[in-house]
């Protein structure tokens, strides 16, 4: 039964006809299916459907059938579908979930071994047998899917799977030929769909067809490309195919495979498709060879863009982009057909060039960065870029033995040929550049700059560079570069240019390289540049000294403080807070307070400095003492007028800090403040009143009298004391400024017993107690 009779049955089925895609699951068994709408061909033989299973529904939909696009923009204009729902839920627009699940509808094995996956279900499988008498078969189809969700995370985790399963009858070892075109990976959501923002990359983005809206002719959310499946074959072998595709984990989120009425058919291999969306496109003025060689062939036709070419034979060379198909006539007279589509690349920018770069011996050989020439090679486009240098044409146009530094290249021969690789970032294309190089014959005189040591003395120091640049653009081309580097190999391969605030690298004297460029980019000459470190005067560090106040108008001497070497071979002035003294030599007598600064200039016109700070300290000033009285363990606090660092010190005791003395005995005490740096010290005497506990006047010279402590001629002179008995009979009025009271009243001697005073001073302040006379 032929097509023909199929589209006629086709026009009778009750289908409604529009633009999008329909599907028919009764006109046509699994037998016609295959045999008169996928193959459609008498060169491929005894076809025989060996097994069919799919859902079973409630309703009388199947899963698989034939589909017809109505004229719509769907790929294919028929064919037959395999879907893991029904059958009716694939015709489009795409404007409902296909969701659809059976009772009983498994999954199956073979496909999960194949994939090497698990937990397969709603199964669709349609097995048959057939003969070729080709070394290869094809058909062409498309797998589109629910699971293909735009913008979502969910396609980069899901998809259903499905496979064309191929294998010799007899063997049990199916081989999978729904794969990604030239590799070994399954077609399937996950890995083939465009990049997903922020969950995933592309996966074989090429092979991706489209996102389907609601204006899509299948009711399907996405779809591949039209693919192609190819399976060698032994001529004249049956084999055993199976088609089947299944819902994977659940019944959720239905997928089909359209397989192109007709395109079941004799397949002759010419090589990959050449895109630029896969990079492997033909570069310009490149060939490439299509070869449609088979064993049991008679006769070859070939197609450019639909066109027959005069070439016949097995071969053809091929150097510019088309559709390019070819008929082999089987000595069978069957036809073998065979298609390849060719792109091409523009080939890459490659402009010769030169590079003029400096001999600092004028020999005509010198180290050549190759690299400074790339933007002129490129012309400046960021599409291409230089891969590799070679010494030789030859080397360059087989891509090997590279130049394995091209930032420091030394020339082996006076007016040198290089050669650069360009490449492209969008290809694999070449091409390439010739690069001339001279020797410029420019020579500069040896510069040299000198510089005082700075900060410690070590034989390092800052040197501006501006003072040289400026010497240099006076002798060499306006608009010139000059650049400054530490060594040769930096200055010809342009690494590593030094500030112009440039801290030299070895001690005291150092070599460094001028290297000027004139405005393209070649090197106009390269010089020395001599750094020299001159010594400066080593001083001792900054100091603060004192100065006494009160020892005006004598001098202290402040010393420049030279170390390491004579004061007298050295140049001194001194400054007094900023403002010159008029003093030139390496002391200065001084009795003045404030900053003394000191600038030492060694003969060569290096300087240091150092500052010395004259601090004034003066003698304490007492302003007053405060102590109690009428006790042995009294508290005396001595008050200062001003300021300073002093230590003080009651009698003969030691220097304290502290200005408070306690447990201090009624009595005369002096009281003295020093300055602790020697300034001055002074002292002043104080009397704490106080009163003895008891008396022996027995004449034996101890404690024959009683009589107040702190009273003396100078101390308490006016005071009044008076003496009672226990019964305040008066005995005694005491003069402060007598020996004391012996005892006795009218001349007879007193007995041993308490007795009582009253103390009042000229500012009216009275004390009362009592003691005891001893006999």
């Amino acid at each position: 039964m032929r097509l023909t009779v199929i589209c006629l049955l086709f026009l009778c089925a009750n289908l409604v006809s529009s633009q999008n895609v329909t599907t028919d699951w009764t006109t046509y068994s699994a037998q016609q299916l295959i045999e008169d709408v996928l193959i459609g061909n008498s060169c491929i033989g005894n076809v025989n459907v060996t097994n069919v299973v799919g859902g079973n529904f409630s309703t009388n939909d199947l899963s698989y059938g034939y589909f017809d696009s109505n004229g719509s923009s769907f790929p294919f204009q028929s064919g037959i579908v395999l879907s893991t729902g029904k059958l009716s839920n694939v015709n489009g627009p795409n404007t409902t979930l296909s969701d659809d699940d059976a009772n009983n509808w498994n999954g199956d094995p073979d496909l999960e071994q194949i994939l090497n996956e698990t937990n397969t279900l709603n199964a669709t499988i349609i097995e048959f047998e057939f003969t070729a008498p080709a070394n290869q078969i094809s058909f062409r189809y498309l797998f589109a899917s629910e699971e293909y969700q735009e913008g979502n995370s969910s396609t980069c985790q899901y998809s259903d799977l499905f496979g064309f399963l191929i294998r010799p009858t007899g063997t049990q070892q199916y081989e999978n030929i729904a794969l990604v075109p030239n590799t070994n990976t399954p077609v399937k959501v996950t890995t083939v769909h465009p990049g997903i923002p922020g969950a995933c990359q592309e996966e074989n983005q090429a092979y991706f067809g489209s996102w389907n809206n609601s204006n899509a002719p299948i009711n399907f959310n996405g779809q591949t490309a039209v693919l192609t499946a190819i399976a060698n074959t032994t001529p004249n072998q049956t084999y055993e195919v199976k088609l089947v595709i299944a819902d994977e984990q659940n019944y959720r989120y239905d997928s089909a495979v359209f397989l192109e009425a007709s395109s079941f058919e004799l397949y002759t291999d010419l090589g990959p498709n050449l895109l630029q969306d896969t990079n492997n496109a033909l570069c310009e003025n490149d060939t490439v060879t299509l070869d449609a060689s088979q064993v049991n062939a008679s006769s070859f036709r070939w197609y450019k863009d639909n066109v027959l070419q005069p070439e016949t034979s097995s071969t053809y060379n091929v150097d510019t982009p088309g559709l390019y198909n070819v008929e082999v006539t089987l000595n069978s007279g069957c036809i073998s057909y065979g298609e390849v589509v060719i792109e091409q690349f523009n080939q890459p920018t490659a402009i010769d060039t030169s590079i003029t770069n400096c001999d600092i011996n004028q020999d005509g050989f010198t180290t050549f960065n190759l690299t400074n020439a790339d933007q002129t090679i490129i012309n400046n486009n960021s599409d291409y870029y230089v891969a590799n240098y070679y010494v030789s044409l030859n080397d360059a146009e087989l891509q090997v033995n590279e130049i394995q530094n091209p930032q420091s290249f030394d020339n082996t021969q006076i007016n040198q040929t290089v050669y650069a690789l360009v490449a492209s970032n969008q290809s694999n294309c070449t091409s390439i550049a010739q690069i001339d190089l001279s020797i410029s014959n420019n020579t500069l005189p040896v510069y040299t700059l000198d510089e005082c040591d700075q900060d410690t003395i070590d034989g390092f120091t800052t040197f501006d560079l501006t003072q040289i640049q400026t010497q240099v653009e006076n002798s060499v081309p306006a608009n010139s570069t000059i650049t400054f580097y530490d060594s040769l190999d930096n200055a010809f391969a342009e690494n590593n240019p030094l500030s112009l605030n440039y801290q030299n690298t070895v001690a005291n004297f150092q070599t460094i390289y001028i290297k000027v460029t004139n405005q393209n980019n070649s090197c106009y000459a390269v010089t020395e540049l001599e750094l020299s470190v001159l010594y400066t005067p080593q001083v001792q560090t900054d100091e603060t000294l004192d100065y006494c106040l009160n020892n005006y108008p004598e001098t202290i001497t402040l010393y420049g403080g030279v170390l390491n070497d004579s004061p007298s071979n050295y140049y001194y002035q001194w400054l007094l807070n900023g403002v010159d003294t008029g003093v030139n030599t390496s002391f200065i007598d001084v009795n003045e307070i404030g900053i003394f600064t000191v600038i030492i200039t060694d003969p060569n016109g290096c300087s240091n400095s150092r500052t010395i700070t004259v601090n004034p300290i003066e003698a304490p000033i007492i302003d007053s003492i405060d102590y109690t009285d009428f006790s042995n363990n009294n508290i005396v606090t001595v008050n200062l007028q001003n300021t300073g660092a002093f230590n003080f010190a009651i009698d003969n005791l030691p220097y304290q800090d502290s200005n408070v003395f306690t447990n201090v005995t009624a009595g005369l005490h002096t009281i003295y403040v020093t300055e602790i740096n020697g300034c001055q010290t002074v002292e002043q005497t104080i009397a704490i009143i106080g009163f003895p506990k008891y008396f022996t006047p027995n004449n034996d010279g101890v404690n024959d009298f009683w009589k107040p402590y702190g009273v003396s001629e100078a101390f308490n002179s006016d005071v009044d004391i008076k003496i009672f008995d226990r019964y305040g009979k008066l005995l005694h009025q005491l003069n402060p400024l007598s020996q004391g009271w012996n005892g006795t009243f009218k001349g007879q001697l007193l007995p041993t017993n308490d007795y009582w005073f009253v103390f009042t001073d000229a500012n009216g302040r009275s004390y009362r107690s009592h003691f005891t006379l001893k006999r």
